[in-house]
């Protein structure tokens, strides 16, 4: 459904994302957050991404390790420059010693395919996402970064059956404002 939105309505749906997350506490206390460049009918997060770059925050992208199949994170900059990994998806071109860990950040958008009133999402299949933040699954004091899924409001269905590596989000925002875990 999310790629039969059309031009209009994708661009819409954005511009609603940004509204709501300015009003969000989780988003004014980040000073480091990592989001995606969209593709594939994703709702797009560059309005949100400007602002964050207009008010001083560190932006990031996610980057493919090159040893596993996890995610780092690399510095996004308006003028950073792009190369295109193995699945053709565009990351910033800069040195190991720039990227992040997950830990290091304090908001984490990540992009979805479904997901449900109780945190859960399915993402493209790959895995990348649960098993760079397997760690929150073994910890109860570690709470960063807030995980936050971006999408329109027709991704979500009732009841996602889940797998143990699946991670859990903290909330959903869609064109229609958040949805908080277990809610």
């Amino acid at each position: 459904q999310r790629r039969q939105l059309d031009p209009y309505t994708q661009h819409h749906n954005s511009l609603q994302l940004l509204e709501h997350i300015r009003q969000d506490r989780r988003y004014h206390n980040a000073d480091r957050l990592a989001l995606y460049l969209a593709n594939d009918g994703e709702i797009d997060p560059r309005f949100i991404c400007e602002h964050a770059w207009n008010n001083g925050k560190q932006v990031y992208l996610p980057i493919l390790s090159p040893l596993k199949n996890s995610l780092h994170f690399a510095p996004y900059e308006p003028d950073s420059k792009l190369a295109l990994n193995r699945f053709n998806i565009p990351e910033p071109v800069c040195k190991p010693a720039q990227w992040l860990n997950a830990r290091q950040l304090d908001l984490l958008l990540l992009p979805l395919v479904a997901f449900d009133d109780q945190g859960n999402r399915i993402g493209m299949g790959g895995g990348f996402y649960d098993r760079t933040l397997a760690y929150l699954k073994n910890s109860q004091r570690w709470h960063k970064p807030v995980l936050m899924g971006l999408a329109h409001e027709v991704q979500k269905t009732t009841g996602l059956s889940t797998q143990s590596w699946d991670i859990p989000l903290d909330s959903i925002l869609t064109e229609s404002g958040f949805t908080e875990a277990g809610t």
